[in-house]
C-alpha cells in the first residue's frame, strides 16, 4: 500500500525508517518532511494543518495509510476531517479524534479525565484571567517549588517549576494576564510538585484494545545535569533501567488500563498512541501528563527496538484487532543523543552545512531540522539530528552514539555529552 506520514522531525524520520522496511509498504510519502526522509521515501510540500492539501495529497497518491506525527493536526481534528469526507472516510488514519486529542490540547481536560478514572496524579485547580488573585492565593497554600501549566499547546515549553512564590505570581500573571504563551496561557493550570525521578511509557491503542511499547527516559534541559532552558528533548535512553516488572505492573494496573477503559467508556474514537509521562516519587507512579502521539527523541529510541513489521501493527490498529498481534521487542537498549544549532532553544541560525554524515558506522542518525539544497545537507532547525545507537546496555550504546557524533560538523554544533548522567 502507499502511506503517507505527516510531519518533518526526527520522529516522523523514524517512522519512515521503519516502515520503508515493511513489504506492506510500496510506496512511501512523507509531508512536508526533511533531508533525511527525502533519502527513503518522496517528501510532498504541505503544511500538515492545511487538510485540504492532505486530501489532495492523499487522493492523487491513492494512499491507504496517513500515519500523523506531530500533535497540531491532531488536536485540530484530522481524525474527524478523514472521518467525514466521503474521499477520505476508508484511509486508515493513525492518530485519535479530536475529542482524543484533547489529553493533549488541554491541561484541565487531562486532569478532570484522570481525575474521573482515579488515574493517580498531582493536586491541582486551573485559573483564567478573571480568577488570576484566586491563583496567587492558591500558590501561598502550596509548598514549593511551584507548578505553573499553559492549558493549551505551547510546543513542549509551557510549563514553568518555579522556586520562588514572588516568582510564581509573577510568571502567572504574565501568563493569564499579558498572554506569555498566547492563546495557549489563557488558562493556566498550577499544581502540586511531585518529587520523584521521570519515565515515559508508550501505548498503542485502538480504543480497546493495546500494546505497551518499550518504556524510554528523555532528557529534556539544555545544560548538562539537567540545567538551563527546557528544549524539545536532548537524548533518550530505552529502556528506562529503573522501571522494572513490580513498578510496570503498577502502572499498567493503575494507569494504562483505566487509561484505556475511561477512553472507551467515553466512546472516544482513539486509534493511536498515547505517551504517558510518568514521575516515580517513593516506588508509586504518578502521570503529569499525556501526550496523544509519540514523543521526540523518544521514538528514535523506542522504535528502533520493535522486531515486529510497524505497518501491520498500524492495520490492527485501525482494526481494532491489536489483541491479535503479539510485539516482538529487541531486547538491547536504546540510546539517542540530539545535535542542536548554537544558541537553541532560544534564536538559532538555519543554513550551516552538516559534514560527516557518510563516516557514521554502527549508529544511525535521524534527521529533525534539515534539508538538502544542491547535493548538500544543511541545517534547518534548532534541533538538527539525533543519532542512535543499540547495544547490550545503555552505556556501550551512549559510547557508540558519542564516537560517531565526533566524525559530525556543522557551524556552533551543540549536543549534551552526560545523557544517562542519572542513571
Amino acid at each position: 500500500m502507499n502511506i503517507l506520514i505527516l510531519g518533518s522531525g526526527g520522529r516522523e524520520h523514524t517512522f519512515a525508517y521503519k516502515i520503508s522496511q515493511s513489504n506492506r509498504c510500496e510506496k512511501l510519502f512523507v509531508a512536508p518532511g526533511n533531508a533525511g526522509t527525502e533519502a527513503i521515501a518522496t517528501n510532498v510540500e504541505l503544511k500538515v494543518t492545511d487538510f485540504e492539501a492532505v486530501k489532495k495529497c492523499v487522493v492523487e497518491n491513492n494512499i491507504e495509510m496517513v500515519v500523523v506525527g506531530p500533535e497540531d493536526p491532531l488536536v485540530h481534528g484530522i481524525a474527524d476531517y478523514f472521518a467525514e469526507t466521503s474521499a477520505l472516510k476508508n484511509v486508515m488514519l493513525i492518530g485519535p479524534s479530536k475529542r482524543g486529542a484533547l489529553l493533549e490540547g488541554s491541561k484541565q481536560r487531562a486532569k478532570e479525565f484522570m481525575m474521573q478514572h482515579n488515574i493517580p496524579t498531582a493536586a491541582y485547580e486551573s485559573f483564567t484571567a478573571e480568577s488570576l488573585e484566586a491563583g496567587k492565593a492558591f500558590l501561598e497554600k502550596l509548598n514549593p517549588p511551584y507548578v505553573l501549566k499553559a492549558d493549551g499547546l505551547a510546543a513542549g515549553k509551557g510549563v514553568l517549576i518555579l522556586k520562588d512564590l514572588e516568582e510564581a505570581k509573577q510568571e502567572l500573571e504574565n501568563m493569564l494576564a499579558h498572554s506569555k504563551f498566547g492563546e495557549a496561557s489563557s488558562k493556566v493550570v498550577i499544581e502540586e510538585f511531585l518529587d520523584g525521578i521521570e519515565l515515559s511509557v508508550f501505548v498503542l491503542t485502538d480504543g480497546k484494545n493495546y500494546k505497551i511499547l518499550p518504556t524510554a527516559k528523555d532528557y529534556k534541559r539544555i545544560g548538562e545535569g539537567d540545567t538551563g532552558l527546557n528544549t524539545g528533548g536532548m537524548g533518550a535512553i530505552s529502556p528506562v533501567p529503573f522501571a522494572d516488572e513490580v513498578l510496570m505492573k503498577k502502572i499498567e494496573d493503575r494507569i494504562v488500563k483505566p487509561t484505556v477503559n475511561g477512553l472507551s467508556k467515553e466512546n472516544i474514537d482513539y486509534k493511536g498512541f498515547v505517551f504517558i509521562g510518568l514521575i516515580k516519587v517513593n516506588d508509586e507512579p504518578f502521570v503529569i501528563e499525556y501526550n496523544v502521539r509519540m514523543g521526540d527523541p523518544e521514538t528514535e529510541v523506542v522504535l528502533p527496538r520493535i522486531k515486529t513489521d510497524l505497518v501491520a501493527l498500524f492495520e490492527a490498529t485501525y482494526n481494532q484487532t491489536l489483541n491479535n498481534i503479539t510485539i516482538e521487542i529487541d531486547e538491547r537498549a536504546a540510546t539517542t543523543v540530539m545535535l542542536v544549532s548554537g544558541g537553541y532553544p532560544e534564536d538559532y541560525e538555519k543554513g550551516k552545512e552538516i559534514s560527516g554524515l557518510e563516516n557514521v558506522e554502527g549508529s544511525i542518525v535521524f534527521h529533525a531540522g534539515t534539508k538538502s539544497e544542491n547535493g548538500k545537507i544543511l541545517s534547518n532547525g534548532g534541533r538538527v539530528m539525533a543519532v542512535t545507537s543499540l547495544d547490550d546496555d545503555f552505556r556501550k550504546a551512549l559510547k557508540k552514539s558519542y564516537q560517531n557524533i565526533e566524525k559530525l560538523n556543522f557551524d556552533r554544533m551543540q549536543y549534551r555529552s552526560d545523557i544517562g548522567f542519572d542513571l
